[in-house]
């Protein structure tokens, strides 16, 4: 996989869990998604995100070797 799938698994399994910590344990997690939600916009006008920087420093490959 590539740090760009990596980045939409782990921002979506962040914005599942902070909705389901929401859900059942308090309405102050929905502030965390918000915060992913907002990153991933900036991101996209920006093309800087600090998760790719992270798995770039873990020896995630950038491209499909392609």
């Amino acid at each position: 996989m590539t740090t760009e799938r990596y980045v939409r698994a782990i921002a979506g399994i962040m914005i599942l869990a902070s909705l389901a910590l929401g859900r059942w344990h308090s309405p102050y997690w929905l502030l965390f998604t918000a915060f992913v939600g907002l990153n991933l916009l900036q991101s996209a006008f920006t093309r800087w995100c600090l998760m790719e920087d992270i798995l770039r420093w873990l020896g995630v490959a950038r491209k499909d070797g392609g």
